[in-house]
Parts: C-alpha cells; structure tokens; sequence
C-alpha cells in the first residue's frame, strides 16, 4: 500500500494536475501554497463568468462551503454541474454542515450532483447524514469512528468516495474502507488543515485513474506529513511552515517507515 501511495504521489509531482479551488476566504493561501508544495497547480476561481471556461483546462475541482454566500453556492453548483458534464472529478469539503439552513440546503443540492469524494470531521459527514446534527461550528464534537455508518450511507446513497478526519482517519468505498492512523493532536490549532487535505485530496483525483485509490494517498499524505510536521514543531505555527516543506520533501523511504495503515473489505 505505501509503494502504491509513493507512485501516486510521484504521478503528481510529474503531472502537475491542475485543481480548480471554489473554496474559503479563511483558507485560501494555505490551501494555495500546500498544492505547491505537494507538485499540483492551484488555481482559485470564483466568478461566473470564468467558471466553465477555466475548468475545461483543470484536471479536478475542490468546492469547500466555509464561507458561504448565496451568490458563492450558485457558482459552487455550476461548477459542479460543468464538472459532471466535462468528466472532471470533483470532492466536496462540507465545512460547517449541520450549523444552519443555508449551508444544509445548498450541501442537499451539491449532494444530488454525486461528488466524487467528500473529505469531512465526523459531525459533518454526521450531519450529511440527516442534516439534523449540530457540530461546534466547524469543529467535531464526535469520534471519527461514530460517522463511520453515515459515511456509507453517503457512499450507497451518492456513489461517492467518503474520507473522515479524526483520530482514525476513515476512507470509504462500495467495497473496502481504509483507516489511517497518523497526524497529530497539533494539527487542530492550525486553521484549515481540513481543508488542506481536501484540497490536497482534490489534487489525487486529479490522476483520474482510481477515486479510492487516490483519497487514500490524499488523507494519508496529509496526515503523515502533519504528523511529521508536528513532531519538529514548536508550536502550530511551526507546525504549518514545517508541513509545506515536508510536502515538498516527502519520500518513499518516509512513506514505508511512517505510514500507519489498513485496509480491508467491508459488507454495506
């Protein structure tokens, strides 16, 4: 599994797959500069008018809800809906869900577009579920492992790759989950690094050879490199300067010896 995971990321850095970014005002440099470091291309297009035409040239599409406007969601729908008819992969970051009508009207219609993926905490993915669970603003108040239900409900209900940060972080499919268990208690005083790993996820599917295949390498890359990052930092500060260069840097070798993982078959 960790060789797979080096050839994908090796892929990306030959690729360069270019990631169209609807994503957060809070975010967006991080994400932005974390692509870089990973060897995708960023790009952050929002307008109307630019959508349609900047994505034909894009390998994938991040759409990230966390600071949601009427007139953002529309765009957030047509970029979706153009992706669907381009056959561009695309993953859904649900930032927030659960916390007002707004962001849960506008995720039921994302939803029922079918996302490739959708990289969220566990009352997020929770919320997905019934849109009736409150989280602590765009933090979980819930163990990974209680969404674990919910993220194949969304699997079976919309045929998309389901990812769950957490302790555990969960990737599941029609057929198998994947669990890591690497990153670091650290990473929660960073803002976004969820979104980071969304975006990061986004980059992956950009390969458009396997969905599973590469959320996996997305979640698990995120959350080594943040586990490593954490180990030489002396703050979250640190933390998020160290995380680019290991991105950067990251190799085969520290793959093999770090990555904690499984990956098995499930029944839905």
């Amino acid at each position: 599994m960790e060789n797979d995971i080096y050839h994908l990321l090796s892929q990306v850095r030959e690729r360069t797959p270019l990631v169209q970014n609807i994503t957060n005002f809070v975010v967006m440099n991080n994400t932005a500069n974390a692509l870089l470091a990973l060897g995708a291309s960023p790009i952050m297009v929002h307008s109307e008018e630019e959508i349609e035409e900047v994505l034909q040239l894009c390998d994938s599409l991040v759409i990230n809800i966390g600071t949601l406007s009427k007139p953002w969601a529309e765009n957030m729908l047509k970029a979706a809906r153009a992706a669907n008819a381009l056959h561009k992969p695309w993953i859904l970051d649900p930032v927030g869900a659960g916390i007002s009508t707004l962001r849960n009207d506008i995720l039921k219609e994302l939803l029922a577009l079918r996302p490739t993926a959708i990289r969220g905490n566990a009352s997020e993915i929770l919320a997905l579920q019934h849109f009736d669970t409150k989280g602590k603003g765009v933090d979980s108040t819930a163990d990974s492992s209680a969404a674990v239900r919910a993220g194949k409900f969304l699997n079976r209900q919309y045929g998309s790759v389901v990812c769950i940060s957490g302790e555990i972080d969960y990737i599941i499919s029609d057929q198998e989950i994947a669990e890591v268990v690497n990153g670091s208690v650290m990473m929660t005083k960073v803002t976004g690094l969820g979104c980071t790993a969304t975006a990061i996820t986004g980059a992956f599917l950009g390969l458009g050879t396997s969905p599973f295949d590469e959320a996996i390498a997305g979640v698990a890359i995120t959350s080594l490199a943040g586990e490593m990052a954490a180990s030489m930092a002396k703050g979250p500060g640190t933390l998020q300067l160290n995380l680019y260069d290991i991105l950067f840097n990251l190799s085969k070798e520290q793959i093999v010896e770090n990555l904690k993982m499984r990956r098995y078959a499930h029944s839905s």
